[in-house]
């Protein structure tokens, strides 16, 4: 591929534009105002719930707090780097695209609109037969040390079939 393609495919993707992979947004379980906003949206806190593609049966539910006032509300504002996150077992654990890499970025959200994302890793830890998920933001140039982690431990008698 030409570098001026891959240049325009970072663009996109960190944009949020057609072109490039994207994960799938999370659902939006509720939210509560921080701070009041004389124009726009409230500052607030939102939580989401994002189904685990590669594995079944786990869902992860993310908090993380949103920018209101005018640029919060033309999506112009970047939100802080801080995020809580706590996944669970909600079903049957399976893996219906085996194997499943060691760790894998499982999905991704735009926090800005340039250059910031928040970004959810899968890991797996063998020899406890759990999956771990890290939850962090990034930037383009630097990213956040801010980050939270929990692990969903899977049943001894299924076997993460790994990559």
């Amino acid at each position: 591929m030409k570098p001026h393609a891959l240049a325009v495919l970072a663009l996109c993707a960190a944009l949020g534009l057609p072109g490039a992979a994207q994960a799938a947004a999370g659902e939006k379980i509720g939210t509560v105002d921080t701070a009041f906003q004389w124009i726009g949206r409230d500052h607030d806190i939102i939580v989401e719930a994002y189904d685990d593609p590669g594995v079944q049966g786990v869902t992860c539910y993310v908090s993380r707090a949103r920018k209101g006032g005018i640029k919060g509300t033309l999506g112009l504002a970047e939100d802080r780097a801080e995020a809580s996150i706590a996944c669970r077992q909600v079903g049957p654990i399976s893996f219906p695209k085996p194997p499943v890499k060691q760790q894998e970025e499982v999905f991704s959200e735009r926090m800005s609109l340039l250059f910031k994302r928040l970004r959810i890793v899968r890991m797996v830890d063998k020899s406890r037969n759990a999956l771990v998920y890290l939850t962090y933001s990034d930037r383009l140039i630097e990213g956040s040390p801010m980050n939270a982690v929990t692990a969903v431990a899977v049943d001894r008698g299924v076997v993460i079939p790994l990559k």
